[in-house]
């Protein structure tokens, strides 16, 4: 049983996997442009790909894998999104009288990014106004998801919080409802807010209702409406 489910509202964890790509909104100059300054990146399993703090000179496109967006703070992580392939980063340090990036981006998986020097970028964006309305568009759309994230982390319940996270990654990240988890049990507590003793309860208990089966690393969600209900009351 492998098939896609239907994915409904905001993401809570990832942002989404847009089908029109900003590079096709470019002239055929702006691509020269583009690709004369940038340059592709494979970045294994855990690496990181750029830190909170940094000096912002270059905007990450997502070409392929699956990343972390987070802020860190000594030994604690607040994951904002996961991000998955023609997704933009790095875009919140564009703006006037910035020139730090304001979190840092770690590889889940083996992943391959575009760096794009952050000037060139500006420079398209003044005179594109089709490639201008895009990237607002997507700051929009993880400005609304990151909202969703921190309603789910501050009000909801541990249930709610672990059902929005494996909806999340079915609809959003695999697009099916069975998947290999390429996430820790202490990385799906960064996720949701919880302990990892919290996350393992958790999944087992879902695992015991019925709601989910597990077997080392792969995850099948078995009740999706019970679990979108879980998801909704919290």
């Amino acid at each position: 049983m492998n098939e896609p489910i239907e994915a409904k509202g905001i993401s809570h964890c990832s942002v989404f996997d847009s089908e029109k790509s900003w590079y096709d909104l470019l002239s055929d100059d702006e691509k020269i442009l583009i690709d004369k300054h940038s340059v592709s990146i494979n970045f294994k399993k855990g690496e990181t790909v750029c830190k909170r703090g940094a000096f912002a000179s270059h905007i990450y496109y997502m070409e392929d894998g699956l990343v972390k967006v987070y802020l860190e703070e000594k030994n604690k992580n607040l994951i904002l999104m996961l991000a998955i392939r023609n997704n933009l980063l790095g875009m919140a340090a564009i703006f006037d009288g910035n020139d730090k990036l304001p979190y840092s981006v770690t590889a889940y998986t083996d992943s391959r990014i575009r760096m794009i020097d952050i000037n060139v970028f500006r420079q398209i964006l003044k005179q594109n106004a089709d490639f201008s309305f895009h990237v607002i568009n997507l700051l929009n759309e993880k400005t609304a998801q990151i909202y969703g994230r921190f309603f789910s982390l501050t009000q909801k319940q541990l249930h709610g919080r672990l059902a929005d996270i494996l909806l999340c990654l079915a609809n959003r990240i695999f697009q099916s409802n069975s998947f290999e988890l390429p996430l820790s049990r202490a990385d799906l507590g960064d996720l949701t807010g919880m302990s990892t003793e919290s996350v393992i309860r958790m999944m087992k208990e879902f695992k015991d209702d019925g709601l989910i089966g597990m077997h080392c690393k792969s995850i099948e969600l078995l009740d999706i409406a019970r679990l979108e209900r879980i998801s909704e009351f919290g």
